[in-house]
């Protein structure tokens, strides 16, 4: 019969799948909030409904499963067979009747936890491939779930916000973002500051002359480095303040 915890005692790998679930569980609070109806009303991302939000987490979720059942068997089964088919799933789950729609996040996330939860401990270091082609581990797909969860609660445009994720998700996340530029060449000259805390956090890559900074509060950073505004920051070009924050570059 199998176990009903989590195979791993790796401490910090536990500790992430605790901000996964309490991710996910985030999401759910705010999905749960939303009448059958407001599933029809946007997002806060362009071109999405609510609906479209809450597929996208629903399948995410069955696309990590199948990285994590490529770690435990050793049988290749990618995250989707192409762009293209992924996008479809997502317009397609945005047409389902609003109590399949629940179901599809209910029991895909479901689903993905009795994968984790059954993954034996040596398997989290098995290799696996993202949608983006990367090579990584299987424990890297906690992550790559604490990032959806989380910030797509806030895009479900139901009163979640980016003061709600917390903080160790956050510096990760800027962490990321910031290395995708870095990779891209996007990021010269520009450097993310933290403030509010000591010692302040810097993020990116300052070049040899004064860089265009982005400062204000964790929050307030990693909204607009993941591109959803910039309320709560403000923005200095070579030592001058600006009176208009640029958008950031884009990360995904």
């Amino acid at each position: 019969m199998v176990a009903r915890h989590d195979q791993t005692s790796d401490p910090q790998l536990l500790e992430s799948l605790l901000q996964a679930r309490r991710g996910t569980a985030f999401f759910a609070r705010k999905l749960n909030e939303l009448s059958d109806a407001d599933l029809d009303g946007p997002s806060l991302l362009p071109g999405w409904s609510r609906r479209h939000v809450t597929a996208h987490i629903g399948y995410n979720a069955r696309a990590i499963a199948r990285l994590i059942e490529w770690a435990a068997t050793g049988v290749e089964t990618p995250m989707y067979a192409s762009t293209e088919i992924r996008d479809h799933e997502i317009n397609f789950g945005a047409t389902l009747p609003a109590i399949a729609l629940r179901h599809l996040f209910d029991h895909s996330a479901v689903h993905l936890n009795v994968e984790w939860r059954d993954l034996p401990a040596d398997a989290w270091h098995h290799k696996v491939k993202t949608a983006q082609g990367r090579i990584v581990p299987a424990e890297e797909t906690v992550w790559m779930r604490t990032r959806e969860v989380w910030t797509h609660a806030v895009d479900l445009n139901n009163g979640a916000t980016f003061s709600d994720i917390p903080a160790p998700v956050l510096e990760r996340l800027l962490k990321d973002i910031t290395g995708a530029w870095k990779t891209r060449g996007t990021d010269t000259g520009l450097l993310l500051k933290v403030t509010g805390r000591q010692p302040e956090l810097e993020f990116g890559s300052a070049g040899p002359d004064a860089p265009l900074v982005i400062s204000g509060p964790l929050a307030g950073v990693a909204r607009w480095a993941t591109g959803r505004g910039t309320d709560g920051v403000t923005a200095t070009q070579n030592g001058a303040p600006l009176d208009t924050v640029p958008a950031a570059p884009k990360w995904i």
